[in-house]
């Protein structure tokens, strides 16, 4: 399984010989077709209708919230909610909570993070959030996309104890230093997981890594 960071919350992960993006809304010039597309929620930042058409084909999944998938133009789009699971072309896909606790930009239940199961490994985009506490139920998780740039989601500190309660293998840190509002130095949030727990930081700033 491959794991590309485009910047802000944009990924692509290579598994199974599929290809899935998650919040296209970066995306480099000639970037592969999608067999599968995950939208966390509508706001422009990750559901870009003309960054999905250029990836798309009349194949492609798209999964998407209800009012993410009303902006889209698509043949195949399946709407989910929190809760929600479903199987594409062999690959478990979860969808789970992803809110703000004491902020307004994200609603509980307008928008989903999603856990991806593939080739043994568990995937977990966390999508606009702060630490919740559904994320303490969240284990076994081998790799975690968090959000550390503050203002809309949680900030680095509860980023770090969000990846301490979840225990997982790696933690990949996104949504930062690419908006105005969302500047974070992602080495201090590397410093401060490795240094209490045994979660390995990658930030993926120009590599993918290979899980």
């Amino acid at each position: 399984m491959k794991i590309t960071w485009f910047g802000h919350a944009s990924f692509k992960i290579e598994t199974s010989g599929k290809t899935i993006y998650i919040d296209p809304y970066v995306l480099p010039e000639g970037a592969p077709l999608a067999n599968i597309i995950l939208i966390t929620h509508e706001h422009y930042d990750h559901c870009d209708p003309g960054k999905v058409n250029e990836i798309k084909t009349e194949t492609t999944h798209v999964i998407a919230t209800k009012r993410a998938a009303g902006k889209l133009s698509v043949e195949n789009i399946r709407t989910v909610e929190p809760g929600d699971s479903l199987e594409v072309e062999g690959i478990r896909i979860r969808a789970v909570p992803a809110y703000n606790l004491s902020k307004h930009f994200h609603p509980k239940g307008d928008g989903v993070g999603f856990i991806i199961e593939s080739e043994g490994k568990q995937v977990y985009h966390a999508g606009d959030t702060d630490f919740i506490p559904e994320m303490n139920s969240l284990q076994g998780l081998t790799a975690v996309l968090v959000p550390i740039g503050g203002t809309y989601t949680m900030g680095i500190d509860n980023a770090v104890q969000a990846v301490l309660a979840m225990k997982p293998k790696i933690a990949i840190p996104m949504h930062y230093n690419f908006l105005g509002g969302l500047e974070a130095d992602a080495n201090d949030f590397k410093q401060k997981v490795e240094s209490k727990g045994e979660t390995k930081v990658e930030i993926l700033e120009g590599r993918e890594l290979e899980i």
